[in-house]
């Protein structure tokens, strides 16, 4: 078969998969990926094991049969061609030409590449419905069968339908380990490699390729070893920076740097205490003790309390990855492509399991979900398809939510089961406010800019009341400020004045605060 359809590579689960889903019945089934050379090599074979003929249609190459594709160096005795690929590339003409062949010969495979984006032209809409009902309505137990191929998921309410989607799976620990082993073999047989690394880093490598596609983890073990034809322990940051990257690129998720300690963080006993006897329910022998991992905590406090600090925390303490979560880059102006980014997003978040998933600002992420929205429902879809994650997700995913505004919560959020624990992250009280001064100002007190000894933290600890962790902290780098201008030791007073100079949101957002405070007390634990 042609190198495009991937045989030689071993047997595939997904081929497996989809010969049983069309042997089935499904007729018309659409792949949604990224990865189209894969998709087309499970195809390929799904297709060898149903005894069918294979016709692929590209718009480039039109109708053709991909084992006598001269452009992929094929011509291994499967017969004349048909089609004239070169009068086939208009998608209305090779799918009407499908059509005619469909009803010679149902033993066969149509695989279309990118045809969504023409089903708003009525010509090619009309053909590919009957196309679909063509192969809908067949009594035979064989074909034919339709697969679309597509680097999109949108398609029109006909289509969605009288299709199946299908989708790609991810290598698991043991395949893996295979490819970024063959991998190596392969490189080094161009040019040998020196392989000087211990177990424990190759076992944090292949950790670090979770949740990847087959032809990223391919990619990303060759640029390992690329520069300096050696794996070593010193590869695994670099294997952990380019899958930041991909992540990044990816735009839903984002790979979090958490080197914040929950020592760094003033206040939060109970947070803390909490975090401390649930932090050995990941390892494998708590499951005989009867206990399944935590699922999440909510954090609803008042703006620049710590919440997301406490994120990033909770990752360092678990030492566990940290994945943010942008809903924002989740919609899209296609009707259920913005769910499709979610579902994809939480997936993949499954696969890099055990991991630390952080939405920050909930309430903003999914706006009016919990009212009368003017987004067609888009909101309330985004927020069901979330609310059904975390129900149902089985892998190790530790959620961690943040939230300012408890009016704009949907009340579903705040059932029982969707969290562990709500935590209420309060204004810090006169012993948190002194644990917190005495970080800021400790990170920042070196010799030149002042002694911590000389700073009267009682006085600033008076000052500070009702003011929240952030606000303190904008009040020491503000001093600072003050005391570098006049090239002096920051003093007491600088702080102080500084505190003073900028009144806290507990005072120009009173109102607001009190209520907050005021619905907290009794219906979620303090953080503090």
């Amino acid at each position: 078969m042609s190198p495009v359809f991937g045989m030689g590579m071993g047997a595939s689960p997904d081929a497996e998969r989809l010969a049983g889903v069309l042997a089935g019945g499904r007729r018309c089934v659409r792949v949604a990926t990224l990865e189209e050379a894969e998709a087309l090599g499970v195809v390929g074979e799904a297709s060898q094991r149903l005894k069918a003929r294979l016709w692929l249609w590209s718009h480039t190459d039109g109708l053709h049969d991909p084992r006598l594709d001269r452009r992929t160096g094929m011509g291994v005795g499967a017969g004349d061609s048909p089609f004239d690929a070169t009068k086939t590339m208009k998608p209305e003409i090779a799918l009407a030409a499908m059509l005619s062949e469909s009803r010679l010969h149902e033993l066969s495979v149509f695989v279309v590449l990118d045809l969504l984006a023409h089903l708003d032209e009525p010509l090619v809409a009309r053909a590919a419905r009957d196309l679909v009902h063509r192969c809908d309505a067949t009594g035979a137990a064989a074909g034919p069968w339709l697969v679309l191929v597509d680097h999109q998921s949108h398609a029109p309410a006909w289509l969605e339908a009288h299709s199946t989607a299908f989708e790609l799976s991810l290598p698991d620990d043991e395949e893996l380990e295979r490819i970024a082993r063959a991998t190596l073999r392969e490189v080094d047989q161009s040019q040998r490699i020196e392989i000087k690394i211990q177990k424990s880093s190759w076992s944090a490598i292949l950790r670090a390729l979770v949740g990847l596609p087959r032809r990223r983890v391919r990619e990303l073990v060759r640029d390992a070893v690329a520069s300096d034809r050696s794996l070593t322990d010193d590869d695994l940051e670099q294997v952990i920076e380019s899958k930041r990257e991909l992540l990044a690129a990816s735009g839903a998720l984002e790979f979090v740097r958490a080197p914040t300690s929950l020592d760094a963080l003033g206040g939060l006993e109970g947070l803390k205490a909490w975090l401390a006897a649930r932090s050995g329910a990941f390892d494998d022998d708590a499951h005989e003790w009867g206990l399944t991992p935590p699922r999440g905590v909510l954090l609803l406090g008042v703006q620049g309390a710590g919440k997301s600090l406490c994120a990033k925390a909770i990752a360092t303490a678990w030492k566990r990855p940290l994945l943010r979560l942008d809903a924002g880059a989740l919609y899209d102006k296609f009707i259920g492509e913005s769910e499709r980014r979610l579902r994809d997003a939480l997936r993949q978040a499954e696969r890099m399991a055990p991991v630390v998933l952080w939405i920050d600002e909930i309430e903003k992420a999914f706006a009016g979900a919990g009212a009368q929205s003017s987004d067609g429902g888009l909101s309330k879809r985004m927020f069901g398809t979330l609310l059904t994650w975390m129900q149902e997700h089985r892998e190790p995913v530790f959620l961690v939510a943040t939230a300012n505004d408890i009016q704009a919560l949907p009340p579903e959020l705040m059932r029982k089961g969707r969290f562990d624990e709500i935590f209420f992250v309060d204004l810090p009280s006169a012993a948190a406010r002194r644990a917190i001064a005495r970080i800021h100002l400790g990170k920042r007190l070196d010799g030149k800019a002042g002694d911590l000894r000389e700073i009267d933290l009682d006085k600033i600890v008076e000052a500070s009341d009702g003011y929240s962790g952030a606000e303190i902290e904008q009040g020491v780098v503000s001093a600072l400020h003050g005391a570098f201008r006049e090239r002096r030791a920051l003093a007491t007073d600088d702080v102080v004045a500084a505190l003073q100079a900028s009144p806290p949101l507990s005072v120009t957002r009173r109102e607001g605060v009190e209520q907050l405070r005021a619905w907290a007390k009794g219906r979620c634990m303090p953080a503090g």
